[in-house]
């Protein structure tokens, strides 16, 4: 059903193929940005995705002004403080991200101070409050296909000493330019491609699912499942398949701008709490909870899940299974593809195989009860409903 209203905005400009990167000094020419700083971690510097970056800048009038490497596995206040104060010293007037979720966020975090013309990033935490005083040029270039942080509006930055995971959400974070190039993806292990994919996978279901969806997320969600179910195992199999690699970059923008507009449900607010309690991989805990919290929302989702039975298996499929078992069917086929990738790669099943104990079970409950994404999800869930989906993942 098509909503009274809805909105959609996805303004962030798309650079897709193999060396993608080559085209990346004409576009931030058209920014007017000619001394961006890169930001990257030691571990991509070390395997040579830097020096990929460089060699295709060279010759441009496009000058890394300065390189900061020091991001680690979650991005934090500290970090992009430091950033900002690298930027300013430098003289650099745009920023080139290169790397996973904390990268990009970082960058999207030093937008936020050099924009707002701040030292303290504190200030702007929120939805929606940001008025930028000054234009900074963002370029994103993943070398996951997961978290979709090229195409959201979203950076999660912690502040250790309150031991909280901080929120900023704006319009004015989306990057100006996402550079899909299967090169930054091809050092993918196969076991970090499997659970970075169930991720991008999660993003569309959850989001052709959500009570916020509309048409247009809608789209973007169904062609990233197809891609998904297709180039997923094939890139875990073999991590030098281009075709595959850029499908699972396409994939996982085009789930982060689904999820960007229609938002994420229950599987991302327990899988944050177990994130945050037991320090369990995003992309694991996405891969582990997802057929629970379906089987939760079946009773309300059964139409969605069974329309998404044609995205998930395929027309054949599709076709054999009646209508009124679709939804669960389509549970079922993604049962046996995490079964799949598990066989190939070691994709972890259960919340025990990733170290969560059971007497953490009620903490996770209890943190995933205050997570903003429940409100979007279909079917209500109370703390028990949540413990009793703990359990069955446990």
């Amino acid at each position: 059903m098509l909503p009274r209203y809805y909105e959609f905005y996805n303004p962030v400009k798309v650079l897709s193929g193999e060396h993608a990167l080559e085209n990346l000094p004409y576009e931030m020419a058209h920014l007017h940005a000619k001394r961006p700083i890169l930001l990257t971690n030691q571990q991509l510097v070390e395997v040579g995705l830097t020096r990929i970056l460089q060699d295709a800048l060279r010759g441009s009038d496009l000058t890394i002004a300065a390189q900061y490497t020091e991001i680690p596995q979650d991005s934090s206040i500290h970090v992009v403080n430091a950033a900002g104060r690298v930027f300013r010293e430098a003289g650099c007037d745009s920023i080139i991200a290169l790397g996973g979720g904390s990268v990009i966020d970082t960058a999207k975090g030093l937008r936020v101070l050099i924009g707002q013309e701040t030292d303290d990033i504190m200030q702007y935490m929120g939805a929606d409050i940001l008025q930028p005083k000054r234009r900074v040029p963002l370029a994103v270039v993943p070398t996951t296909a997961g978290t979709g942080s090229e195409a959201t509006l979203v950076a999660v930055i912690a502040h250790p000493e309150r031991q909280v995971k901080m929120e900023f959400v704006s319009h004015h974070l989306l990057p100006d330019l996402a550079v899909l190039d299967p090169r930054m993806t091809r050092s993918l292990p196969p076991r970090i491609t499997a659970s970075t994919g169930m991720d991008a996978l999660v993003h569309a279901i959850e989001g052709y699912t959500s009570i916020q969806r509309n048409p247009l997320s809608d789209a973007y969600a169904w062609a990233a499942i197809e891609l998904i179910r297709e180039y997923l195992p094939r890139a875990v199999a073999n991590g030098q398949d281009t075709e595959a690699r850029l499908a699972m970059a396409n994939a996982a923008l085009m789930a982060g701008a689904a999820f960007s507009n229609a938002m994420v449900g229950l599987v991302h607010a327990i899988g944050h709490a177990v994130g945050g309690v037991a320090r369990v991989a995003h992309g694991d805990a996405m891969a582990i909870l997802l057929p629970h919290v379906m089987e939760y929302n079946l009773d309300m989702l059964s139409d969605r899940y069974g329309r998404l039975l044609l995205a998930l298996a395929g027309p054949e499929v599709y076709a054999a299974t009646p209508d009124n078992v679709r939804g669960s069917q389509a549970i079922a086929v993604v049962r046996a593809f995490a079964e799949r990738l598990h066989q190939a790669c070691g994709l972890p099943l259960r919340l025990r195989d990733v170290g969560v104990t059971e007497a953490q079970l009620p903490a996770i409950a209890r943190t995933a009860m205050n997570d903003g994404a429940l409100l979007m999800n279909a079917k209500e869930a109370g703390p028990d409903d949540v413990m009793q989906i703990l359990r069955k993942a446990f």
